[in-house]
């Protein structure tokens, strides 16, 4: 498995799977505006030439000691292997390395799947009822660095 930075051009190869991975259409959360500006701090795991996953995130220009992780998505067939908290795992060298003390990211209640996973790795989970507007709950995750 090698896990690299991604590049723009990993959009089209990521979108054209999301929907499928999820089982549901998430695609219109993961615009290629992310992948334009923000790929340095993005990365893409490959088995040969087949795409096994990617994480999507960035180090906040507004909030020099964080950084945050937008995205992430780990095809069916490598879940299981640890590939997630790989990729988990480098972007946190990655915010370290750049000064960054904390990460943050958000999934929905419903997600009971990755409120878990999310603990597992160290975050600290709490409810935020309207974050992304009336009747629009979230799951807001916050793990230290140091």
């Amino acid at each position: 498995m090698r896990v690299r930075p991604a590049a723009p051009a990993d959009y089209d190869r990521i979108i054209a799977v999301v929907d499928g991975w999820w089982g549901r259409e998430v695609h219109g959360i993961l615009p290629r505006l992310f992948l334009d500006h923000f790929h340095r701090t993005s990365l893409v795991a490959e088995a040969g030439d087949d795409l096994a996953g990617f994480l999507v995130g960035f180090l906040s220009p507004s909030l020099p000691d964080t950084a945050y992780i937008h995205f992430v998505g780990v095809n069916p067939a490598f879940r299981g292997a640890g590939l997630a908290r790989r990729l988990y795992e480098d972007f946190f060298a990655l915010a370290r390395a750049d000064g960054r003390t904390t990460v943050r990211a958000l999934t929905s209640p419903q997600n009971t799947g990755s409120i878990a996973f999310h603990k597992a790795m160290g975050f600290t989970a709490g409810p935020a009822p309207a974050h992304d507007g009336p009747e629009t709950p979230r799951v807001l995750f916050r793990r230290s660095l140091t």
